[in-house]
């Protein structure tokens, strides 16, 4: 029904004629744009949708004009994705006394600690204006900071103790838990939330005991992770499957990393297991955030001693990745490997997914200009990258998660968010609407030569992506 609708929005008046948007002469658009900024979004109806946010939906009205008069497909995608994951995903409240939060991904009703962050992570612009998002967004910090200490090798939790059909994976499931695949950005991105939260707001109250001890789990997780003991690890996963990136080998182990002062991430952003276990974008992140932390237990906590252990895995990290993440290329120089392995190993490829090498500077300390981030930069958006794709639909980075031939509109927003280059950016934004496959959302992938042939319906967080990205390019 999405796909009709959207059909007969964008082109049912040009169709008559026999014209397309891009080839509508400039009188044509601007007559268009008073007929199509009357079509209803396809958001839910108001008595649907879970959540309403007064500053998120002036921001839309303030837009609607400017987005419309450039494209009409612009503010039409922009309305349907920008207020997604409050329409649809999260669920919210106080019955306990506390605020509490739960974000279902989309259409996998499971709660990421990485999704759920980037999920209300735009928003956060907001919150000095609007006290029901502040709340919502503090509740999300709150149940991130309760799963943590769940298990803090777990990526995704269940609402309550209800179990769920990863279950008999080979490793220390319990039942407050979707999946268990321990991936270090997983505990990036609370922190990252938590930090920018305080900063926007001054709230201090998420630092309490809680907090403390969740930064102490997340601590002895990633001293664990960086092999000083061994080969043999508090943490192993194997899964019964016919993809071999759902699993690990060495009996759930992994490739052996040599102890380096990196930290192995046993799986990437995307849930798909690492082939050398030191995953270089991850460990960029885990210097940013433990830094914040660092400043919090130091000016909020008084913990100085806990401060002093982030600020210093953060600089035994820092000065690993400059000794073994990079890698002198014949072609254009030093670049950042995508995964390393402590004796020598490289893999040099990009996946799509959040931490990934082109991303860096939107999450990490990594500038724009620096010059081993600019060849890498180069490299990742080429053919030279094995998960790079292009074809007559469009181009972007993809990964295993979704197969060859496959890439994610969210390497489009990424590399929109990694230019100072105003024309990179607008032309990302052509991409991107050119492959939402006549739906008006974004989706995980989509296929190459034909953008309707996409994978899942309901990506929450690509969504709310898109909208920060227009956001950021539109109205500041």
């Amino acid at each position: 029904m999405k796909k009709i609708i959207c059909a007969l929005f964008l082109s049912a008046s040009m169709v008559a004629q026999g014209t397309t948007l891009s080839e509508m002469p400039e009188p044509a658009k601007k007559k268009e744009v008073a007929v199509q900024s009357s079509i209803p979004d396809l958001r839910p109806a108001e008595k649907d949708r879970l959540f309403r946010s007064d500053a998120v939906e002036r921001q839309i009205e303030a837009l609607r004009s400017k987005l419309t008069a450039i494209n009409p497909k612009l503010f039409w995608m922009f309305q349907n994705c920008f207020p997604n994951t409050l329409d649809t995903t999260v669920h919210y409240s106080n019955a306990e006394g506390d605020d509490d939060t739960f974000v279902y991904t989309g259409d996998i009703h499971a709660m990421w600690l990485r999704d759920s962050a980037a999920q209300v992570w735009p928003y956060l612009r907001y919150v000095k204006e609007d006290e029901p998002l502040r709340h919502l967004i503090r509740g999300v910090i709150r149940r991130q900071l309760a799963c943590i200490l769940i298990d803090p090798y777990a990526n995704a939790f269940n609402m309550g103790p209800t179990g769920g059909e990863w279950q008999k994976d080979n490793t220390d499931m319990k039942l407050e838990l979707h999946e268990r695949k321990y991936e270090i950005d997983s505990l990036c991105y609370p922190l990252r939330l938590a930090y920018a939260y305080w900063q926007k707001t001054g709230d201090d109250s998420i630092f309490d005991e809680k907090w403390i001890k969740a930064i102490r789990e997340i601590l002895r997780v990633f001293q664990d992770q960086q092999n000083w003991n061994g080969p043999i690890t508090n943490y192993r996963f194997t899964r019964r499957t016919e993809a071999l990136h759902d699993t690990r080998s060495n009996r759930g182990y992994g490739h052996p990393g040599k102890p380096c002062g990196l930290i192995a991430s046993a799986f990437r952003p995307s849930d798909d297991s690492t082939i050398f276990p030191y995953l270089v974008p991850s460990n960029f992140f885990a210097v940013s955030v433990l830094r914040k932390a660092a400043i919090i237990l130091n000016d909020v906590n008084k913990e100085y001693g806990l401060a002093s252990d982030c600020r210093r895995m953060a600089t035994q990290v820092e000065e690993a990745l400059e000794k073994y993440a990079i890698v002198e290329h014949p072609k254009d120089g030093k670049r950042y490997a995508f995964e390393v392995d402590g004796y020598g190993s490289a893999l040099m490829m990009d996946d799509s997914n959040a931490p990934s090498l082109l991303c860096l500077p939107y999450l990490t300390d990594v500038k724009i200009d620096d010059p081993i981030y600019q060849n890498t930069r180069n490299f990742v958006w080429s053919e030279d990258n094995p998960y790079f794709f292009r074809g007559k639909a469009g181009e972007g980075i993809g990964g295993p998660h979704c197969g060859l031939n496959n890439p994610w509109p969210m390497s489009l927003v990424m590399k929109a968010f990694t230019t100072n280059d105003r024309a990179e950016k607008e032309w990302c934004v052509d991409q991107i609407l050119k492959t939402d496959g006549d739906t008006g959302f974004m989706h995980e992938s989509f296929n190459k030569d034909d953008a309707k042939k996409f994978t899942r319906e309901w990506f929450a967080w690509a969504n709310t992506l898109f909208g920060e990205l227009i956001v950021d390019m539109y109205a500041e």
